[in-house]
């Protein structure tokens, strides 16, 4: 699409210690503007990259790419001094206060040592619907060779990001994060389903206000709220009346979530090894020029459609490190290398000589290998944490 521009999202790094010291770890973020070309992109990332790596290589600190620091344990976890993340933080932490009316995990701080590879893309309103329903669709082909975030007993999961958000407070409303369970038609029904993700926070005279969350249509049909605010020593309570402009502070947490740019923002990659960092970035790219012939793809696929499982389904099936039976993984490779066809086009059709940035997928879809099950088996084949650290850090 001539209309599309690109706004590199977050590239999220992971300081990690070596086994000379055990120092502080901390994330590091990549974010930058709006730009057309992935290549001028890339060689802006390579000299931040390699700025930064050097000048932590002499504090005796390790650089790396992985969607879970795997040093997290020793990690201070704390965020930035703000009053956005004292915010956050509080909120994600009060979990315990709604018992047990769901499966809610113990790690509240999970976005101090989980991160993405995330990217935005220019989407025209007409095209929304066909955009959010293809791109949903295509989540459990990307769990299987982009899952970068290993976790559990056994490394029994993959991709832990999806979870960390679900069984968060961000998934208190499930319409707040994760995928679509249906199908949208129109723009209409797009903002319908917005109507019915939840706020749990605003802001008034400089102090943000937490509330449990509740969805958008409830929210601007009160007419007084009670919240609390951290007023420097301790949270009090206040009340205050919802606004029409306190929509600016809804956060929801989809996979594909539209933003208030125009975009469409592509949230669900573990960030992945440095060396293949444009991947995921192209590929979503690409497809977008063809979104019309993936959407017609993915819809007369049997190879992991048609089995009695919808997309939502398939993706927590496709982040497990056991494959579930009943499936042909030869041809669900070969529908992955279809995929990959398709966005090959689509960046051959933009110009700018993106389409290298695929090759590595390529590799993963006939082997049907992400990063993360490359690092599993191969560290009970004897190789080290340490040297898939130094690998998948390197430019």
């Amino acid at each position: 699409m001539e209309h599309s521009v690109l706004e590199e999202a977050i590239y999220d790094r992971y300081i990690l210690p070596t086994e000379r010291k055990k120092t502080k770890l901390c994330g590091l973020e990549f974010s930058f503007g709006k730009e057309e070309n992935l290549n001028v992109l890339y060689n802006r990332f390579c000299q931040y990259y390699t700025y930064v790596k050097n000048e932590l290589d002499k504090e005796d600190h390790a650089i790396t790419g992985m969607g879970i620091n795997p040093h997290f344990q020793i990690n201070q976890n704390l965020p930035v001094k703000s009053e956005r993340y004292r915010m956050l933080l509080h909120h994600l932490s009060s979990y315990k206060k709604y018992g047990n009316c769901m499966l809610f995990h113990s790690h509240p701080n999970f976005g101090l040592f989980s991160c993405a590879s995330q990217i935005q893309l220019d989407v025209e309103e007409k095209n929304l619907p066909l955009v959010l329903n293809t791109f949903t669709r295509l989540e459990p082909l990307k769990a299987l060779i982009l899952s970068n975030s290993p976790w559990g007993k056994d490394n029994e999961i993959l991709c832990s990001r999806d979870g960390f958000w679900r069984n968060s407070l961000h998934g208190f409303n499930r319409h707040n994060v994760d995928m679509y369970n249906l199908e949208f038609e129109t723009t209409e029904d797009v903002i319908v389903y917005m109507k019915s993700m939840s706020l749990y926070c605003v802001e008034r005279e400089g102090k943000y206000i937490n509330f449990p969350p509740i969805p958008l249509q409830q929210y601007f049909g009160m007419k007084k709220m009670k919240g609390e605010y951290f007023d420097g020593r301790e949270y009090k309570t206040v009340e205050f009346e919802p606004r029409i402009g306190d929509l600016q502070y809804l956060r929801s947490f989809k996979f594909d979530d539209l933003t208030f740019r125009g975009t469409v923002e592509f949230r669900s990659v573990c960030e992945q090894p440095v060396g293949e960092i444009m991947s995921s970035g192209a590929f979503h790219a690409g497809l977008m020029e063809e979104v019309a012939k993936l959407s017609e793809l993915l819809e007369n696929d049997h190879s992991i459609y048609h089995h009695g499982y919808n997309a939502t389904e398939l993706r927590r099936m496709f982040v497990k490190r056991k494959r579930p039976e009943g499936f042909s993984w030869k041809e669900v490779s070969g529908l992955l290398v279809k995929v990959l066809n398709l966005a090959e086009d689509g960046l051959k059709k933009r110009g700018f000589g993106e389409e290298k940035f695929l090759q590595p997928l390529y590799v993963r879809a006939e082997q049907m290998l992400s990063p993360a099950r490359q690092m599993v088996e191969g560290m009970e084949k004897g190789r080290s944490l340490d040297d898939y650290i130094e690998e998948y850090g390197g430019l």
